[in-house]
């Protein structure tokens, strides 16, 4: 195990290209402002030719969009007092950028990045949105659209320390930096290690970077926080791509991944990963993503965001590899790994999150699908979650006076019928956080509605209703503690005191 070479040209360069920037205003501010917002749209949809007008007179900050955004030939000249104080020889032996006549091009990808905490400049390969590139083996991703789910998915409430697996350009030690005291990251893949160590430098940052395999860098060392967001593709056994392909088989990665980092996590530590997992012909997702748990010791929330099905899923990656579908090596390609899915039973493709909280008490397990849309961050969500599980262990619903979380909805649903409105739907709607729906019958909505902060306990509020409409009151505070115990993981009804 290695740290990357803190003296490497591309680090030692990285001062004077941050004081370039800093003069520059190359923040994610002040893209934007130089951009505008239909332009800076364009630059999302790798769109080069909006982004290329709308900066060709915006001076250095310009240049610095075109060189770095676009991997545009640029003049020499230009570049030269764009990124001053390093030279353009100092950057050529760095391997930031490459010659050609009197123009320069980038070799790599640095953007800003703004995840909450003011901007901070990210490091990776170039990956052929703007200019025509083939993808290497070693490639380095940036910053795309897993990497910032899971910046979203992360709690950032405050820890000591937070372990980084499977860092790549480093997006979420840089992350980690702004809620840890200390930050650790792991990579099988020297340029992976390369590059987060000149994205910590441009940044500022004190990043212990160990050099390995999995968890094999940090054997014996347990940590607060775990986050990851691992080469989770799901195929065969081989690796074309290091950041996106394990080696191993189908959802191996992931099983891997969440069946070893209880083994790294502090008492009461938590981890947040990326995963996949596959669904097989005639087996339930949940019970696969429970095989990877210990049986003691360990809190999990998984939850489903997206599944696709074989020819989706084998399509979308093999162009994010650069792969045509009508070449016919390519077809090849396809035809393998959909004949590798189909021998396995595999007819869909889970992608989600994985909450653990390590424990003393046995394993707790809630796996469920989260497909809708929704704006709030999960991450402190899982935090939230964990405690209202603590409250649930510790009691009794029936001996316990709730109270609605104020920004649960009653919804009544009714469609049209042969005597008007006839009723179909009644739920509660949580108005914030994951936006949680629940149905609920009349009896179970006349009890939500008896719910105060100063009011009876569950168990009066049940022989109360229970005596108003002739029912059996063991019968219906059997059913009221089942939905309560929902209720209260999803955050609609929380402890009154």
């Amino acid at each position: 195990m290695t740290a990357p070479n803190s003296t490497s040209p591309l680090v030692l360069a990285c001062a004077g290209l941050r004081d370039a920037f800093e003069r520059a205003g190359y923040d994610a501010d002040g893209v934007l402002t130089l951009l505008g917002d239909d332009a800076h749209a364009a630059l999302g949809r790798s769109e080069p030719v909006p982004v290329r007008n709308a900066s060709r007179d915006g001076g250095a900050l310009g240049v610095l969009v075109r060189l770095f955004l676009l991997v545009d030939d640029c003049a020499e000249s230009d570049v030269a007092d764009a990124i001053a104080p390093l030279t353009v020889d100092d950057a050529v032996s760095a391997g930031i950028l490459t010659r050609s006549g009197s123009t320069v091009r980038t070799l790599l990808d640095i953007r800003p990045l703004d995840a909450g905490h003011g901007t901070r400049w990210i490091v990776s390969d170039p990956d052929g949105s703007m200019r025509v590139a083939e993808t290497a083996r070693d490639h380095v991703l940036g910053v795309g659209q897993a990497s910032l789910s899971l910046l979203r998915g992360t709690p950032t409430s405050p820890v000591t320390s937070v372990l980084d697996v499977g860092t790549g350009c480093g997006v979420q030690a840089v992350h980690a930096c702004d809620y840890a005291a200390q930050v650790t990251a792991t990579d099988i893949s020297p340029r992976s290690m390369d590059l987060a160590a000149a994205t910590m430098a441009l940044n500022g940052l004190d990043v212990e970077f160990l050099h390995g395999s999995w968890f094999e860098p940090v054997t014996g060392r347990r940590f607060d926080r775990i986050v990851a967001n691992p080469p989770f593709v799901v195929g065969r056994a081989e690796v074309l791509h290091s950041y996106r392909d394990s080696g191993l088989d189908l959802d191996g990665a992931s099983a891997l991944m969440i069946g070893r980092a209880p083994d790294h996590l502090t008492l009461g530590g938590t981890a947040a990963i990326l995963a996949s997992w596959v669904h097989v012909r005639g087996e339930d997702w949940r019970a696969r993503v429970a095989s990877w748990l210990p049986a003691h010791g360990i809190d999990a929330w998984v939850v489903e965001r997206d599944v696709a099905d074989p020819a989706l899923y084998v399509g979308t990656w093999m162009r994010d590899g650069g792969l045509d579908p009508r070449d016919p090596d390519a077809a090849a390609v396809a035809q393998s790994w959909l004949d590798h899915f189909a021998a396995a039973d595999v007819e869909g493709i889970g992608f989600g999150f994985v909450y653990l909280r390590s424990t003393d008490a046995p394993t707790d397990l809630l796996a469920e699908e989260l497909t809708h849309g929704f704006s709030d961050p999960l991450g402190n969500e899982a935090i939230e979650y964990f405690a209202r599980l603590d409250w649930l262990r510790e009691h009794d619903i029936l001996d316990s006076v709730l109270t609605l979380e104020p920004n649960t909805a009653l919804e009544r649903v009714y469609l049209p019928g042969d005597e008007g409105w006839a009723p179909v739907a009644l739920r509660v709607h949580r108005g914030n956080g994951p936006q949680w729906q629940h149905d609920v019958d009349e009896l179970g909505a006349a009890l939500l509605a008896g719910l105060r902060p100063d009011g009876l306990p569950v168990g009066e509020l049940v022989e109360l209703l229970a005596a108003a409409h002739d029912e059996d009151a063991e019968e219906l505070a059997q059913h009221a503690v089942t939905m309560m115990q929902g209720l209260v993981r999803h955050g609609l009804v929380l402890p009154a005191r």
